[in-house]
């Protein structure tokens, strides 16, 4: 009681000044909303924006974890595989262990507090000057920020790339629910373009392993995806450790089991849309296939590797890539996905479609769920609208039909 007297105390003295926005985001960060929406007719309901955003983090959380474990894990076998050991995932032996999550911890949480450190910084700048309400929804993007870049990224490149996404991808529309971008896909695409080199390629992925190793040649940090990118050896490569992410890969992204579980938390909470994880999957599917009934050997020839990943089985796009983590934390954003059902399943099946068309053709950017899911983006308000209009259309069909 006495903090949230106190709280209240400095609400009440800097309220009605430029300073009131900032206490009243941490007001609203420990107890509930200072506002609710007023005006007009509105459903009523028990969750509110913040009970939405922590839903999604609570989603991400076994995922975090998971990653930090991993980063250790990859990081000492790494260090083993220059010595010329093989080091096989064992979930108690040799993967929760404690010198993983120290490596892990010390490389995962700074991005961790940076994303959110940054991030929250610009929010509050941004409300103090427009002199609005601190909004809630950069809790989820601070928090799926450090999972889709790499490990090793350098803090101040993040720090750029958070500011450029809060600003352009969210501030310059109006902030939280006008914004026509994922945040926190606009901060990876600019990570890409900006510093490419240091969000792709067989070094990245794995913490310090190159001057652990002694090396840059002892050790390979190469995902799957690459690897099917380059058409590179893949012997050896256990599909269970794909489905279990016991293998390199951006921090959060690797252990689809977890995804799984935290795609039907979602779901069943009715924050995450089943169409549109659905959809995006089935989209992915169906390109997998076509690709896969359309090259044949005979088609390759000497050019075997520009074609890795057409020949890669339709059901493998799905657990050697992040397109299951982007179906269901990036494409399901309720501010930047289509609105109507029919639109859900269009919107979905067209990234989870442009994702696999963009990994075969593509080799130097494998991972294309990100992109096609900021270009559906951008067409979702207009999928929306044709629905719509079509639905317009059929009832004054059978309007005129009925009056005839």
């Amino acid at each position: 009681m006495g903090l949230k007297s106190n709280l209240h105390n400095l609400k009440e003295k800097y309220k009605g000044t430029k300073m009131a926005p900032a206490f009243n985001a941490i007001h609203t960060f420990l107890y509930l909303p200072n506002e609710t929406t007023h005006g007009g007719t509105h459903i009523k309901a028990a969750d509110d924006l913040k009970r939405t955003m922590n839903i999604v983090i609570m989603a991400l959380i076994p995922c975090l974890i998971f990653g930090i474990f991993n980063a250790g894990y990859q990081y000492y076998a790494a260090i083993d595989a220059a010595a010329g050991i093989t080091r096989e995932a064992s979930l108690f032996a040799n993967f929760i262990t404690w010198d993983n999550f120290v490596v892990g911890a010390w490389t995962v949480l700074p991005l961790v507090i940076v994303s959110y450190g940054v991030g929250l910084i610009v929010e509050f700048i941004f409300a103090v000057i427009k002199g609005h309400e601190v909004e809630e929804g950069y809790l989820v993007t601070g928090m799926l920020v450090p999972l889709i870049v790499p490990v090793d990224i350098p803090l101040w490149m993040l720090s750029v790339a958070v500011i450029f996404g809060v600003v352009i991808g969210k501030e310059v529309f109006g902030g939280t629910g006008m914004n026509i971008l994922n945040p926190a896909l606009t901060i990876r695409a600019f990570l890409f373009f900006a510093y490419p080199t240091w969000m792709s390629g067989d070094k990245v992925w794995v913490h310090e392993a190159v001057e652990r190793a002694g090396t840059a040649d002892a050790i390979s940090g190469e995902t799957l995806l690459g690897a099917y990118a380059q058409n590179s050896s893949l012997a050896g490569i256990d599909y269970m450790d794909m489905f279990f992410g016991f293998i390199p890969g951006s921090v959060g992204e690797t252990s689809k089991l977890l995804i799984i579980i935290g795609a039907l938390f979602l779901i069943f909470t009715k924050v995450g849309s089943w169409r549109i994880i659905v959809s995006t999957l089935i989209g992915a599917l169906t390109m997998g296939l076509i690709f896969n009934g359309v090259v044949s050997a005979e088609w390759i020839g000497e050019s075997s590797k520009f074609y890795g990943l057409m020949n890669v089985p339709f059901w493998q796009h799905l657990i050697i890539g992040s397109i299951l983590f982007g179906a269901v934390y990036m494409a399901t954003d309720p501010v930047t996905a289509s609105q109507t059902n029919k639109g859900k399943w269009i919107y979905g099946f067209l990234i989870g479609f442009i994702s696999i068309m963009i990994r075969v053709f593509n080799p130097a950017y494998p991972e294309g769920v990100f992109l096609a899911i900021l270009l559906m983006n951008v067409f979702a308000p207009t999928i929306d609208h044709y629905v719509i209009q079509g639905n317009v259309k059929r009832r004054k069909k059978r309007l005129k039909v009925k009056t005839a």
